[in-house]
């Protein structure tokens, strides 16, 4: 078990409990994030993680876990299966990734993030324990995601969660997350996102997701090719659920504040149930979920607990922040997810003004893949505002402006991601739109500026 507060676990070591959370987020900081650097990560291994965690009592083995991996959808159908689990009765923890606007959210239980005394303690007793280990590994520290992982899954056993639903990060077979007790492993679609585009790339990144699949869990496959299902089936899961085949998703209209859908299972057809997110998209995330949960469950969802998928918020997934100008947040990182957001735009808003993208992204996406997305959707783009959100990785505003120029649109230069919110919500008319977006980390700088705005 982990050590108890005020526990020592090495020469000098001070009480967990007497650290605050700026100590512990320094002190986790100053670990490698391969979210921020996206580095190199061949001659990867689950067995720091799982050493990590046997130190900490191995509190992944107390609940069981729905398992999310894909290039999209994987915080929307998270959310989903949640709604379901929280309606069905059960305690539920939700570990998702990146965070938009703070830490804290990566951890929800029963809907609330882990509170800011709760996270330090965990993150204090998580130095404590990885001093202890350090001498056994030669120095070698644990990664950013492995330490966050682990004090979201000890946090989940000490809140005697009931069920976790665990989203992948940015791997899959050696992603941190891949160690948890999974009932029901899903893979929402295999997408043109962190590959190098080479022949083959789609059964590279499936062979990578699709090492979340095991014999002890069933899985869940959204819409995809019959190689990459193939693909799957040789990791030899419990069960296989393939949508198209063994679950449809029969209609996806659009509705006010959201989706109406039916799916058909092999258990039920469920009919009009209502999705309270934008976009035909959210229709398929809704079918991934109503069959991972049937799935876990093993039976017929009631009317009741499918009422659940009405109620349920992401932020920055086509989020509308304000009307009258229409202001939309989207954290789409990667051209299908640009093109999605567009398309929602185009099917479920009416426009009659102008419609102006802030767009701040990361230096690993073509920016004219980007902006084609939008292009190929229909929906207008009257001016491209071209900031670059505070991260390593974020592609300079320059670069995206030209391939603006490149295409024929309109764009402008902003120092940052709040500047360039300014200039959108000045040109912006009561009949316009602002739609934010290309990265979570631009949605993230979008919702904290927006909301302190409004103060």
């Amino acid at each position: 078990m982990r050590p108890k507060p005020g526990q020592s676990t090495g020469p000098g070591a001070r009480p967990a409990d007497l650290l605050s959370l700026a100590e512990t987020r320094s002190w986790l900081d100053g670990h490698i994030n391969l979210e921020a650097t996206a580095g190199d990560t061949h001659s990867l291994s689950l067995a720091p993680m799982r050493e990590l965690l046997a130190a900490l009592g191995d509190p992944q083995s107390d609940f069981p876990a729905v398992h999310i991996t894909g290039t999209n959808g994987k915080g929307s159908v998270a959310a989903m299966v949640a709604a379901l689990a929280g309606a069905w009765g059960m305690s539920v923890g939700v570990y998702s990734s990146p965070h938009v606007e703070r830490i804290n959210e990566r951890m929800v239980v029963g809907g609330e993030p882990i509170g800011d005394l709760e996270l330090a303690e965990i993150l204090g007793h998580l130095r404590l324990v990885e001093d202890h280990l350090a001498s056994g590994r030669a120095g070698v520290l644990s990664s950013w995601f492995e330490l966050v992982t682990a004090a979201a899954l000890r946090w989940f056993a000490d809140a005697a969660v009931d069920l976790a639903v665990v989203e992948v990060g940015k791997l899959g077979r050696f992603d941190a997350t891949n160690v948890v007790n999974s009932r029901v492993a899903v893979i929402t679609n295999i997408g043109h996102d962190h590959t190098d585009g080479r022949v083959g790339w789609e059964k590279e990144v499936m062979g990578e997701k699709a090492g979340i699949l095991h014999s002890e869990a069933a899985a869940v496959l959204g819409v995809m090719a019959p190689e990459l299902v193939a693909m799957a089936a040789e990791e030899s899961p419990g069960e296989l659920l393939v949508a198209g085949r063994h679950f449809d998703l029969e209609e996806n209209l659009p509705a006010v504040g959201g989706r109406m859908v039916t799916v058909r299972t092999s258990k039920a057809r469920y009919d009009d149930v209502y999705v309270s997110l934008f976009g035909a998209h959210q229709g398929q995330n809704a079918a991934l979920a109503i069959a991972a949960f049937e799935a876990l469950v093993g039976q017929e969802l009631d009317a009741p607990i499918l009422d659940a998928l009405g109620e349920v918020a992401v932020a920055a997934r086509f989020e509308v922040v304000a009307n009258q100008p229409l202001v939309v947040i989207d954290g789409a990182h990667n051209p299908d997810g640009l093109a999605a957001a567009a398309a929602t735009l185009h099917e479920q808003f009416r426009v009659p003004g102008t419609v102006t993208w802030v767009v701040g992204m990361m230096r690993d996406k073509d920016p004219d893949e980007m902006l084609a997305a939008i292009d190929a959707s229909g929906a207008r783009c009257d001016l491209v505002l071209c900031c670059s959100p505070d991260w390593p990785r974020a592609l300079p505003a320059a670069d995206l402006a030209i391939a603006a120029h490149n295409r024929g649109i309109e764009a402008e230069i902003a120092d940052d991601v709040a500047e360039a919110v300014n200039r959108a919500l000045a040109l912006a008319a009561e009949e316009d739109a602002v739609v934010i977006t290309g990265s979570l980390y631009t949605a993230g700088a979008a919702r904290l500026h927006m909301a302190a705005r409004d103060r």
